[in-house]
């Protein structure tokens, strides 16, 4: 039965007995409906609690049970009935905090991208946003949601992407730069290309991420019942002695009745689902209540190199032309042939030309892991691998990234591309030693020398390069207990297994794969490496708070049970005391959806290394 059924049955069945007994006078019949209801109340309780010791946690049902029993047993039955009220109440109560706490979050379902507008031949269709395929070319107008993850081909408009990262200042995106959906387009149509199906494309991979942290039970709440156990065997060894020395039961139910257990069963529950509303509200998703614990208590960090301590976005470094060729002719020409992919190191060059005028493309077909071939401006172009470009050459292929260019099947020259450090990795990890984490490291497949060029620009110490997915796995698994827990950032396909063998995997989810959304356990909506740190510190203020919640309540329930121990607190009193004890941990508890002010992350100058 749900929890508010249980509220509704209770509250019920109270005003029957009220006008039995206070309208009717019969107060033999609203003693028997309580003492009923109790008694069916309390053994639901009790199969719940047997669940709940059969899943491997402690439980904290055992004292309320008594203290129904106990109050029942002695003709108590009001008291009985209040508890009730507040023990149903309080679950109930938990349910509302919890569907509140994650109002940021399912805020994203009620305007999921239904229609978009495809182009073909100049002629716009309306189609579902399932059908839409990769490829397509789609035109969002002023006012319209993103359907689907893509870039820009046409246009220059601002977007709101602020139900996706919490950023409320719109961004200024042009051709070539990637655009998600569920953005807002503020100001003018844009045509884009579709680069993933919508089940795939981000607005959809965050509602899956909302169903997957409701689906998920915090488990927390263990942290409760450890308190529980020598709380609950404190009252009953109050309950006793006041029981032995007076030789009056009454005196056991009184004690029982305020050393009822809801500031336990509330107070951490409460304060996770805050924290995790917090989170939320800060563009970064926490699956699952126990990783707030574990982020709290992290003691080692390990980082993948591109796409999370670099920005993972390419930038042009150098057009260097052969004779007879100039860089002007190789980028108009290769952006002009690169200007429909969904390659990194298209949209990148695309990008990059996007303040000159872009010639049409005829003739292109792109042959599979060499490149692109165009007719531009009636010039045959080829853009892609060096061998692909000028099959006759001698040349060695460059040791950084870079894409060749060849006109009317001559080799012209080639364009190479860099990869920035982000501005605020350096201040991130330093904010993190801060934070308690003392053991940094990166973990990438780049080589050797690189890693530690970079690694020692942003303050890391250890650096292991050259890994495959495996290796990675290999180190996390190596981490010594005593440094534990260990977290884990990346972004790509590759660092998928590497976040779910971590104790806490985080993703940047906002420019990641899928693949690593999924199986970490953490997901930065924005593309601020920041954000790692806000997670550190939003997870230690709510446990903190969680636990100050606990305590409060078994201070004042400690105090209230020595007190009713002596016989000057009635049960039916001592019952709605237990209100006031659950109010004051519930809004304590309640203090961990507040932002609070934090130290101010400053980013620095990027520096820039090539990227192999």
């Amino acid at each position: 039965m749900r929890h508010y059924y249980k509220l509704i049955l209770t509250v019920s069945v109270g005003i029957i007995a009220v006008v039995l007994q206070f309208g009717l006078h019969y107060q033999l019949a609203a003693q028997i409906i309580i003492t009923l209801m109790g008694s069916l109340m309390a053994l639901s309780m009790l199969v719940e609690m047997i669940k709940t010791l059969r899943s491997g946690k402690y439980g904290v049902d055992l004292l309320a049970i008594t203290a129904i029993v106990a109050t029942l047993a002695v003709g108590e039955y009001w008291a009985s009935l209040v508890v009730l009220i507040m023990l149903t109440g309080g679950d109930s109560l938990e349910d509302y905090a919890a569907k509140r706490a994650n109002t940021e979050l399912k805020a994203l379902l009620d305007n999921s991208p239904r229609v978009a507008h495809r182009l073909v031949a100049g002629q716009l269709t309306d189609i579902a946003v399932e059908d839409a395929q990769i490829g397509d070319q789609l035109v969002v107008k002023p006012g319209e949601l993103v359907p689907v993850d893509g870039h820009l081909i046409q246009g220059t408009a601002l977007f709101d992407e602020s139900s996706l990262t919490g950023e409320s200042k719109p961004v200024d995106k042009h051709v070539g730069d990637d655009i998600m959906s569920g953005a807002v387009n503020g100001d003018s149509a844009v045509t884009m290309v579709v680069d993933k199906l919508a089940i795939d494309s981000q607005y959809q991979q965050l509602v899956k991420l909302v169903k997957e942290s409701e689906s998920r039970p915090a488990k927390f709440v263990r942290l409760a019942d450890r308190y529980a156990v020598p709380f609950t065997l404190v009252a009953y060894i109050i309950a006793g002695v006041a029981w032995a020395f007076s030789g009056d039961p009454h005196r056991f139910a009184e004690v029982l009745v305020v050393a009822s257990p809801c500031p336990l069963i509330l107070a951490a529950p409460v304060a996770l689902v805050s924290g995790m509303s917090r989170t939320s509200r800060n563009g970064i998703v926490v699956k699952t209540g126990d990783m707030l614990e574990k982020l709290s208590t992290a003691k080692s960090a390990a980082f993948d190199k591109t796409g999370t301590i670099t920005s993972g976005q390419l930038t042009v470094n150098q057009i260097v032309p052969q004779p007879g060729f100039t860089a002007e002719q190789i980028l108009h020409l290769a952006a002009s042939a690169e200007q429909n992919s969904s390659h990194i190191l298209a949209r990148s060059l695309v990008k990059y030309a996007h303040a000159i005028s872009l010639s049409p493309a005829t003739q292109l077909e792109e042959v599979t892991g060499n490149g692109v071939t165009a007719t531009i401006d009636q010039q045959q172009v080829k853009v892609g691998k060096l061998k692909f470009v000028a099959p006759a050459t001698t040349d060695k292929p460059l040791a950084t990234t870079t894409i060749y260019v060849g006109i009317d099947d001559q080799y012209a020259g080639y364009i190479t591309f860099i990869d920035n450090v982000r501005p605020e990795a350096a201040a991130t990890l330093q904010a993190l030693h801060t934070e308690g984490v003392q053991n940094v490291m990166m973990l990438t497949g780049d080589q050797q020398a690189i890693a530690d060029h970079i690694a020692e620009s942003v303050g890391i110490d250890t650096v292991a390069a050259d890994l495959l997915p495996a290796d990675k796995i290999a180190h996390l698994k190596a981490v010594l207990a005593s440094e534990r827990p260990v977290i884990m950032v990346g972004d790509g396909v590759n660092d998928a297994p590497s976040l779910a063998v971590a104790d806490v995997g985080i993703a940047m989810g906002a420019h990641g794969s899928t693949a690593a959304s999924e199986s970490a356990d953490v997901v930065i909506l924005k593309d601020d490496l920041s954000r790692v740190v806000t997670a550190v510190r939003i997870a230690k203020d709510t446990m903190q708070v969680a636990k100050q919640a606990v305590w409060i309540g078994i201070a004042i329930c400690t105090i209230l049970m020595l007190i009713a121990s002596t016989g000057i607190i009635p049960a039916l009193f001592g019952a709605m005391l237990q209100e006031v004890v659950d109010t004051v941990s519930i809004l304590w508890a309640l203090r961990a959806l507040r932002d609070r002010p934090q130290p101010v992350i400053t980013p620095t100058k990027p520096m820039t290394k090539d990227v192999n």
